[in-house]
């Protein structure tokens, strides 16, 4: 019979991983939001959806990622590091929309759906194309 010491050995790097998973969410949340002229929190607060559902899908594109990263990573180490691709990556999706679309945050300021719908679709797909690309 295992002793419970045998089922909780892979504990610390089970915590490892986790906790550098949430501090890279924690400063993709913090870079996204301090590069976007539109200001998510303040907008979700006054109950604007369309902020909700553009962060939301952004969050949800980071993620996705991060999840690849991993289980696929062979540390910490080489998590911290294609975590931090990850991040780059999802950041500059946001740039690339603005080219098609130079009025997003102005539109999702506005509440226009349609505009949070497509950014956070957008950031879903690139997220999922992102975490596709990191598995290896």
């Amino acid at each position: 019979m295992l002793a419970i010491t045998d089922y909780l050995a892979g504990l610390p790097l089970f915590l490892g991983y986790f906790g550098i998973a949430l501090v890279l969410t924690t400063i993709y949340v913090f870079i996204y939001t301090m590069i976007t002229p539109h200001k998510e929190m303040t907008l979700i607060k006054e109950n604007k959806p369309a902020a909700s559902i553009a962060f939301a899908g952004s969050l949800i594109g980071f993620v996705l990622p991060l999840s690849s990263v991993i289980e696929n990573s062979v540390d910490i180490i080489d998590m911290a590091l294609w975590g931090a691709v990850a991040l780059i990556v999802q950041l500059a999706t946001f740039f690339v929309l603005r080219l098609f679309m130079p009025k997003i945050s102005e539109r999702i300021t506005n509440n226009e759906m349609a505009a949070g719908i497509w950014l956070g679709a957008v950031s879903v797909a690139a997220g999922l194309l992102n975490a596709a690309s990191l598995t290896y």
